[in-house]
């Protein structure tokens, strides 16, 4: 667990490293983590956002290609969501029975399907900038037999925009000199914003309890 937070906190270093050492391979890394991260319910916490933001910072140096960025993450993220979906309308019942309470909590479920209820196809792109709810509402959305049409134009929407919103601020304000030498806090910053709306709707409804 310490090993992920440290990279976490110091993933341009990491992926300095990285570049430097496997090259084109890099790719190959950033497409797994952005999948894995939407496209399986047990792996909400890799660092979606920190890590396209990061991304983005490199490209600006010229280290890595922003077009095949924009191509890696926008198919990566499509397709999680896709595969998400996927899992969730064939065998949701019996992931959650096999993963429910060990991998899977109940109340990301509960918090992804009040979330669906609420805004309804909207949710598919919304959750694109909420982490953890991002990963569990395209598996609701499958569990609760949405058309795949109608969640197809949100999911290719939204991962459109969360990937061009991350990629483009990393690259334009990511080596910010301020920003590059706090950038163990901005990373942190990122975190905190991305699950602010989260923290709001809790402290909502425990003070309507």
């Amino acid at each position: 667990m310490s090993i992920a937070i440290d990279f976490i906190f110091h993933m341009d270093t990491y992926l300095n490293a990285i570049v430097e050492n496997y090259g084109y391979l890099v790719y190959l890394l950033l497409f797994a983590v952005v999948f894995c991260e939407t496209g399986f319910v047990i792996t909400p916490f890799l660092p979606g956002d920190s890590i396209i933001f990061a991304c983005g910072t490199l490209a600006a140096l010229g280290k890595i290609n922003i077009f095949v960025l924009f191509v890696i993450f926008i198919s990566a993220a499509i397709s999680g969501d896709a595969v998400n979906y996927l899992l969730g309308k064939h065998f949701g019942v019996a992931i959650l029975k096999r993963f429910g309470g060990r991998f899977l909590k109940q109340k990301n479920i509960d918090n992804a399907h009040l979330f669906f209820d609420k805004y309804g196809g909207t949710a598919v792109f919304l959750a694109r900038f909420i982490p953890i709810i991002r990963t569990f509402v395209p598996f609701v959305a499958g569990m609760s037999k949405m058309k795949y049409r109608k969640f197809g134009f949100y999911n290719i929407f939204g991962g459109i925009v969360w990937v061009s919103l991350f990629v483009m601020t990393g690259f334009y304000f990511g080596n910010i000199p301020l920003i590059k030498q706090h950038f163990s806090a901005t990373i942190l910053a990122i975190i905190v914003i991305s699950l602010l709306p989260v923290f709001v709707k809790y402290l909502i409804e425990k003070l309507k309890r």
